[in-house]
């Protein structure tokens, strides 16, 4: 698989892949192996507990397919497994995702902002120190949106049913005067256009993922882990779901990649890739 380190991504299923493109487009030269569970998504509707083991045994397989680093492509991960991974695999860096109220609470004029997010992530307690830190003075309206990582999973990407539920969330928010709206899922940039019709000019829609592939550039400058600039990079994707629904989302956000292939989940809980 050639040589160096690789950075190990790992989502849910196809929403961490939003993430995985700003890291190419920032990081070009470097080696990415991603992992989409999605045999158990999603994880927003899941355990803490069962998102904690779920993420432990991708991160051991990702380090043993030869990953030095590692991003927690998933908001409800990140809130689950962040810290404990850090504790459990103190000499790997990871970087996690949290969602962007901070560049939201900097840009409204209105003084509320909205925030669509999954029901884990919204109750959550790194949700509620976010909001306590960054928006004093500012309105967050939350918003649970049950079932729509698991739409856009399936490939519902501009359905007039997605649309009913997108609308459902989005214009109670409108009619509060949101003027920034948070994507607090990785999922759901992959509706954006969809999400931006509905909200209408006047309010600015905001993910992380530029934000992300910049603090994981700074990560491995800090640990001595940047592939050299001449290094050709790569991206290897492994799914627990269907290979050919998952290589069709590559094609939507302009990456290329070898073949998906599938990885294994064993019966003792462990993960196996290929």
């Amino acid at each position: 698989m050639g040589a160096g380190p690789r950075i190990g991504i790992f989502d849910s299923g196809i929403g961490g892949l939003t993430i995985a493109a700003a890291v190419r487009r920032t990081l070009p030269s470097e080696h990415l192996v991603y992992f989409g569970d999605n045999a158990h998504v999603p994880y927003g509707e899941r355990t803490s507990g069962e998102i904690l083991a779920l993420s432990t045994a991708i991160t051991e397989a990702l380090l043993d397919k030869g990953c030095r680093s590692i991003v927690i492509a998933c908001n409800t991960a990140s809130n689950a497994a962040l810290s404990p991974l850090r504790e459990r695999f103190p000499h790997t860096p990871f970087v996690g995702m949290e969602p962007a109220v901070k560049p939201a609470v900097e840009h409204t004029r209105t003084g509320v902002v909205g925030v669509l997010a999954t029901k884990a992530t919204v109750e959550g307690r790194s949700m509620a120190a976010i909001v306590e830190r960054f928006a004093k003075g500012v309105e967050v309206i939350q918003q649970a949106c049950p079932g729509l990582a698991q739409r856009i999973d399936n490939g519902d990407f501009d359905t007039v049913e997605t649309e009913v539920l997108l609308r459902n969330w989005i214009e109670p928010m409108l009619e509060r005067g949101i003027d920034a709206l948070v994507l607090g899922c990785t999922h759901y940039p992959l509706v954006r256009p969809l999400i931006e019709r509905i909200a209408g000019p006047g309010v600015r829609v905001i993910e992380p993922s530029a934000a992300i592939a910049r603090r994981l550039a700074q990560l491995l400058a800090d640990h001595g882990l940047t592939a050299p600039p001449e290094a050709p990079g790569r991206l290897e994707c492994f799914t627990s779901g269907d290979p050919e629904r998952f290589h069709a989302v590559l094609g939507r956000l302009g990456l290329r990649a070898d073949a998906v292939k599938h990885g294994l989940w064993l019966p003792d809980g462990s993960l196996s890739l290929p």
